[in-house]
């Protein structure tokens, strides 16, 4: 029995690690993710959710932080009366959450594992489920768990991989993800990621006489019913499906894909940082081998107050702030592409000079 309670330890502490090490590597995306829950609880339950939302990114570094501490608490055996507490406290919690989620389909992803692997749903409450029993057996057992170190030298590695994992992601805050999972990452070809990368497939679920049965092609007899129609391969379906780019005069994606382009990205013109501005400004002027688009989600008067205040020279086009935050964590932040590759992105902490935009250029 004592083997599975410390099959079960281990289990847990490691997937607590890999967790909170994912959302570490992109405290800015957990925060994200963080703000669509507080928004759907302040519409469904009380509107001081909504204080939250301003906390978002501490609380993403803070939860992110504390899954790894935790994790390591758990794996050494360190205070395991109080983190078998904190863990049941934590998962309670994370429970609730994905099992609301899925259940009222609030929020389609619940960040558990930032943009490395996607679940679903029901896929993060059954996996919580899980984590759940499994925790609930360490509780129970949490007195007869030994730890690996002294206390006092447990102590110290608790805490100080607390100290370096938080500094690690205000590290990924100030700069980009050390990993990025996204659709838009460096190397990335984006139109092939906006085709299916194989010809869907589908099946019918249609009625006939009181039965229902599941067909590959759409029947010709009138006697059947429609019921529903099923993707068979999902995993073929386009990664990008909503860029678009766009202004006044019209829809500019596939021209956004098409030559080099140095994009400066303002999602948010009102909260745009001005720290690294200048260096943004002369990186525009100076680039000649590349055109120069500004992308924003702000309004035309927002933008406008924006780009005349700092004095930001170049044509600039709308999309959308969910499109624009998965493309980089910045604000503003910049991105090259070269015939729709990614070949370069940086924080605004980071901006090129222009000798190393040409670097990057065919």
């Amino acid at each position: 029995m004592k083997i599975l309670f410390d099959i079960a330890r281990y289990l847990v502490g490691a997937l607590f690690i890999f967790s909170g090490v994912i959302k570490v590597n992109d405290p800015i995306g957990t925060a994200i993710k963080l703000q669509e829950y507080f928004e759907v609880f302040a519409y469904d339950f009380a509107p001081f959710f909504e204080w939250f939302v301003p906390a978002a990114l501490f609380l993403a570094v803070l939860l992110s932080v504390l899954e790894v501490v935790l994790g390591i608490a758990l794996i050494i055996g360190f205070k395991m009366p109080r983190t078998s507490w904190a863990l049941l406290l934590m998962i309670v919690f994370f429970t609730f959450l994905t099992f609301y989620s899925a259940y009222f389909n609030k929020v389609t992803d619940c960040g558990c594992f930032g943009d490395a692997i996607k679940l679903t749903p029901w896929q993060s409450f059954y996996k919580d489920l899980i984590l759940l029993v499994l925790i609930i057996a360490i509780f129970k057992n949490r007195h007869q768990y030994g730890s690996w170190f002294s206390e006092k030298f447990g102590f110290f590695k608790v805490v100080g991989s607390a100290i370096v994992f938080t500094l690690l992601a205000y590290y990924a805050i100030a700069h980009l993800p050390f990993l990025d999972f996204r659709a838009y990452a460096v190397g990335n070809h984006l139109p092939s990621l906006m085709e299916p990368s194989e010809e869907l497939r589908y099946q019918y679920v249609m009625e006939k006489d009181g039965k229902e049965e599941i067909l590959d092609t759409y029947p010709t007899d009138k006697a059947y019913t429609f019921k529903a129609m099923e993707l068979i391969n999902p995993e073929a379906q386009p990664k990008i499906t909503d860029l678009s780019v766009w202004n006044d005069e019209g829809e500019f994606t596939e021209e956004l894909l098409r030559g080099n382009k140095l994009l400066i990205i303002i999602y948010d013109a009102t909260k745009a940082s001005r720290t690294n501005i200048e260096a943004i400004k002369t990186l525009s002027s100076q680039t000649q081998n590349a055109d120069v688009w500004v992308l924003t989600a702000s309004g035309y008067e927002e933008f406008e107050a924006f780009r005349h205040d700092v004095q930001l020279a170049a044509p600039y086009f709308y999309a959308d702030a969910t499109v624009l935050k998965t493309m980089i964590r910045s604000n503003p932040g910049v991105m090259l592409l070269s015939n729709g590759t990614v070949v370069g992105k940086w924080h605004h902490n980071d901006t090129p000079d222009v000798s190393e935009i040409n670097g990057l250029l065919p």
